[in-house]
């Protein structure tokens, strides 16, 4: 969801898209150019719905604050430079930016829709960010106009005095800045931030990529996080219930794992399963083979997929038929599920050339998110037990919410598939798939590629937004503009389809 002040659909709030975004870990972000009232009114209500999403609504009036006060600095910034290129001074100049901050306050709030017409004329804008990642809350100003190097020093004098103030009382007594006028509003913004458990730690400010960015980090609340883990040990408790994999597949595993064994085996006990042989022969026969002619026999598909083939091709089937798929969400859930398969399956391919990382990027895919399918299959059972659990130990309803709607599920996915035995390689792309910078430095390309192949397919959907999807991820797959994003995507898309019609 990415709204800009010049819509008109920019002030209706769509809070199942900012829902969706808060449980990916994707990016919110909201452009101005003038900062309008109604943009203003705006931001604040998707910060409360953001908030409201992960149970953090005390947080609603101090990050408000510092909204306002960063994005009004931002616009301040973005006047500044073009108040500065009418009078012909250089910004950067000590002699010029003395001159010239003599009289921009009183000339440009006289003339302020005046200027602000040229900031919009410019491209000079505000953007404001949210997002979750890695149990913190982030939030980001950026405006496309590079700090000075006078101005980034007065920032710093701001917090570094900051820290000798106590209460808003000595910050309003000694803090007198009239030229540039943003000084007592910083340090109110970090004495907010002190009220709430942070420092000044917890503000970063940098440049880069011509942007100025302020930056505010805020660790998710503990208690709410000790509360999800409480809550998420009695879903993996109902893990152990869930019964292993039916014996035959155990069998060929058991066969798979044996150095001993001949493929003349392993393909007779294939053969006596049905369903299996379908989806091996299916699988060898499938644009990824490439083959010339057509594939019937099993001991042949053994030999042409692999022993490592193999076991991805159980994985998957073991965990359909044991979780099912045979109500609506389920479905949904697997065809999801087959997409992202298909989609992380042909980024490695096209884009990494690591051998690893293609043969197991198809079975992560459609694994990922197996926390979700053990909530599906949760409901009605357990849900009178569940509810019991979280009445006792008093968890807000939010948090319950927020676990049973699959919050937690990659988490919850990954300990099914210890259970199961699943190698490391699949459990970890389910357990970081929407945090790859926590994945294991082997996994990381098989993290990365389950992540951006489960962004695509929400991409296709239109569920998300281009803007969405980090610039690092794309990055990694040598993806630099939003046509070629588009282009690949056709063209998986395109594959998919003529996958499922064969």
């Amino acid at each position: 969801m990415e709204a800009k002040s010049q819509a008109p659909a920019a002030t209706q709030v769509d809070a199942a898209k900012i829902r969706k975004a808060t449980r990916m870990g994707v990016p919110l972000s909201i452009t101005t150019y003038t900062m309008p009232h109604e943009i203003e009114l705006y931001i604040a209500d998707v910060l409360e719905c953001f908030l409201s999403e992960m149970n953090q609504e005390r947080l609603k009036d101090y990050l408000t604050y510092c909204i306002n006060e960063l994005t009004t600095n931002a616009k301040k910034a973005n006047t500044k430079r073009i108040y500065f290129r009418e009078l012909g001074l250089d910004i950067n100049d000590a002699a010029d930016y003395e001159r010239g901050m003599k009289h921009f306050k009183d000339e440009t709030l006289s003339n302020i829709n005046h200027y602000l017409q040229l900031q919009k004329e410019a491209g000079l804008y505000v953007k404001v960010i949210m997002q979750v990642k890695s149990q913190n809350i982030l939030l980001e100003i950026r405006n496309n106009s590079e700090m000075t190097k006078k101005e980034y020093m007065r920032v710093f004098d701001k917090i570094a005095r900051s820290r000798q103030f106590v209460s808003l009382e000595e910050a309003f007594s000694q803090v007198l800045d009239d030229s540039e006028g943003a000084g007592l509003g910083l340090v109110i913004m970090i004495l907010m931030l002190k009220k709430v458990g942070l420092d000044d730690e917890n503000y970063e400010l940098l440049v880069e990529n011509g942007e100025t960015i302020t930056r505010i980090v805020m660790p998710m609340d503990l208690d709410i996080q000790v509360q999800l883990n409480k809550l998420g040990s009695e879903i993996v408790s109902y893990i152990d219930t869930l019964p292993q994999f039916p014996e035959n597949i155990a069998a060929i595993e058991r066969l798979l794992n044996d150095p001993d064994s001949k493929l003349s085996e392993i393909a007779a006990h294939i053969s006596n399963d049905v369903a299996l042989t379908t989806d091996l022969l299916k699988l060898v026969n499938s644009a990824a083979f490439s083959l010339a002619k057509k594939c019937t026999s099993i001991t042949e598909a053994v030999k042409l997929v692999g022993i490592r083939g193999i076991k991805n091709l159980l994985y998957s089937i073991g965990s359909i038929r044991v979780l099912g798929s045979s109500s609506e969400e389920q479905k949904n859930l697997w065809e999801h599920s087959y997409k992202v398969a298909f989609f992380s399956y042909n980024l490695a391919r096209n884009f990494l050339h690591d051998r690893a990382v293609i043969e197991d990027a198809y079975v992560c895919g459609l694994l990922h998110d197996l926390g979700k399918i053990v909530f599906s299959i949760m409901y009605p059972e357990l849900l009178e037990r569940i509810q019991g659990i979280r009445e006792a130990r008093r968890i807000p309803d939010a948090v319950f919410n927020a676990l049973m709607s699959g919050a937690n599920h990659a988490e919850i996915g990954a300990e099914l598939a210890e259970k199961w035995n699943f190698p490391p390689a699949l459990v970890n792309a389910i357990r970081y798939h929407h945090n790859t910078d926590a994945a294991p430095e082997e996994y990381r390309d098989l993290a990365l590629t389950v992540s951006l192949a489960d962004l695509l397919v929400h991409f296709v959907e239109g569920t998300i937004e281009y803007y969405q999807i980090l610039p690092e991820l794309l990055y990694h797959f040598n993806i630099d503009s939003e046509p070629q994003l588009k282009k690949i995507c056709a063209s998986f898309q395109k594959g998919f389809e003529a996958e499922q019609r064969r």
